[in-house]
């Protein structure tokens, strides 16, 4: 299932894409009018806590009204809705893995990938929309880059999770992109300041549950800026797979339904050209993951 946040007259909503149209159910509305479920969760973080309880929740609500003749009332196109990230604050972490693929590790100036994880975190006010015009910030940095990453959304809390076990403790999946100011990073000999500027981790356009992704540690990652293909990889390339990612960090952080993991990029950043190319006013970012979608923002 792709899920969605957005706002409609000024209030957050969620609700599942609808397959084949350009639209997503209002699900709220379906659960408020007929109450068809004893409860049903009015906040997209209550809801993954629910784990695949959640996504069943949802399908029966869609399910009551799909044929029928009311259907198309539960049903807002694109169009009519202002596109939010599909969890619009975290409630805790923003977890980054640096220098995941040893290619982008190479090209960063490294010798050879890292032995243990680089861990960095970004700032919940960063996060994002799909299509959000994005602030270039050319009074606090001239090297923007972009980084296009699977995002895994942790659906369970969890502590000193054993690897065998980690996807349980998985929602789903998403895209970021994980932008960076390059001067910022280097001046303060840190990652935070740089990573964590306004718009800086947009993320979407769905949430897709796990149970769609067949392979995650098999997907193509493409990043186009302007049309151009700067970024293609695979998540079979990951230095440390999905599954260490979630064991290691839970070894040293809990865990909470709600916080997003970015698991690295692969090679093809701005710095790593030849000479470096920066992100520019009017710039056009597409990140496109293999059964997720398509994450793009303009930046200004």
């Amino acid at each position: 299932m792709k899920i969605l946040s957005f706002k409609l007259n000024g209030e957050v909503k969620f609700g599942p894409k609808v397959k084949k149209e350009e639209a997503v159910w209002d699900v709220l509305a379906i659960q408020e009018e007929l109450k068809i479920l004893p409860s049903f969760p009015k906040q997209i973080i209550d809801g993954i806590t629910l784990g695949f309880d959640f996504v069943e929740q949802t399908r029966r609500l869609v399910e009551a009204v799909k044929n029928t003749a009311e259907v198309n009332q539960y049903k807002l196109a694109f169009s009519e809705i202002e596109w939010l990230s599909p969890i619009p604050r975290t409630p805790k972490n923003i977890l980054c893995i640096g220098k995941n693929y040893q290619d982008h590790a190479k090209e960063m100036g490294a010798d050879a990938a890292p032995v243990d994880l680089v861990v960095f975190t970004k700032s919940s006010t960063s996060i994002a929309a799909d299509e959000q015009v994005l602030p270039i910030h050319e009074e606090k940095t001239n090297s923007l880059d972009y980084e296009g990453e699977l995002a895994i959304v942790i659906g369970k809390k969890g502590k000193d999770i054993p690897k065998k076990l980690a996807y349980d403790y998985i929602f789903g999946y998403t895209i970021a992109n994980d932008i960076t100011a390059r001067d910022l990073q280097d001046r303060h000999k840190q990652f935070f300041l740089g990573k964590s500027l306004e718009g800086s981790c947009p993320i979407g356009p769905y949430i897709v549950s796990k149970d769609e992704i067949t392979d995650p540690q098999n997907l193509t990652v493409v990043t186009k800026v302007n049309g151009e293909v700067r970024q293609n990889g695979s998540t079979k390339d990951m230095v440390f797979p999905i599954d260490e990612l979630v064991a290691t960090l839970s070894r040293h952080v809990t865990l909470e339904p709600g916080d997003i993991i970015l698991t690295g990029t692969p090679a093809g950043v701005g710095k790593g050209m030849n000479p470096p190319t920066f992100l520019k006013a009017g710039d056009i970012v597409k990140i496109s993951i293999q059964g997720i979608g398509t994450l793009s923002n303009r930046f200004e």
